[in-house]
């Protein structure tokens, strides 16, 4: 019994891992159960065993993907505002615009998750509001709730920044465009920062 206990808890965790990427590669609305079972390697028949519907899915596979943004980048910066500078220049690095797969589910999918359903809607808001709290923390120690608000219009800035440099198909545009996005993050967020053309592009954790 343990041992299907636990192999059921493996596939759960496969079909997750598996959506989170496809979801920000094709979109959530290009993504069918029969594609994303596909890419887990299991059979359409397996999916209703850990999910009541795509929706369910959806919900679970966004929630997932910020607690990993939060704990894989968020949650190893440094402390200080020298942890957010470091979180603004990871978000906002060439590396992290050409891994789509492995990047930030909000520049890949904010547009989608607008149109979801409630409990998507409130994954996503409870998901993004930790990424954005750990940042508020390291911005006011003493009162994260008094930048709130800040942070998370800071983090929508980088967002659309981030869509717009993959989108873009000139290159040098795109990294300009980049470069004057951390600029703009950093002094919304009342940052001081390295001059230009010292840009680091590795994250807090190495990750992509």
């Amino acid at each position: 019994m343990r041992y299907r206990s636990e192999h059921k808890q493996a596939t759960r965790r496969r079909i997750i891992e598996a959506a989170g990427r496809r979801f920000k590669r094709d979109g959530i609305d290009g993504s069918g159960i029969s594609a994303l079972m596909k890419e887990a390697g299991l059979t359409n028949g397996a999916f209703y065993v850990h999910f009541a519907s795509k929706d369910d899915l959806v919900a679970t596979a966004v929630a997932d993907q910020l607690r990993a943004q939060n704990a894989n980048i968020v949650a190893h910066a440094a402390p200080g505002r020298a942890g957010v500078e470091q979180i603004v220049r990871w978000y906002l690095s060439a590396r992290h615009r050409e891994s789509t797969d492995d990047g930030c589910p909000s520049a890949a999918l904010l547009d989608e998750i607008g149109r979801c359903t409630d409990p998507t809607k409130q994954a996503y808001t409870d998901g993004v509001l930790m990424v954005t709290d750990g940042i508020a923390a390291r911005l006011a120690p003493d009162d994260p709730a008094s930048v709130r608000t800040r942070t998370l219009s800071a983090y929508a800035m980088m967002a659309g920044t981030l869509q717009l440099s993959r989108a873009l198909a000139d290159t040098h545009l795109s990294d300009e465009l980049l470069e004057q996005g951390i600029h703009n993050a950093l002094a919304l967020l009342d940052v001081e920062h390295e001059a230009s053309g010292q840009r680091r592009t590795d994250s807090p954790a190495g990750a992509a």
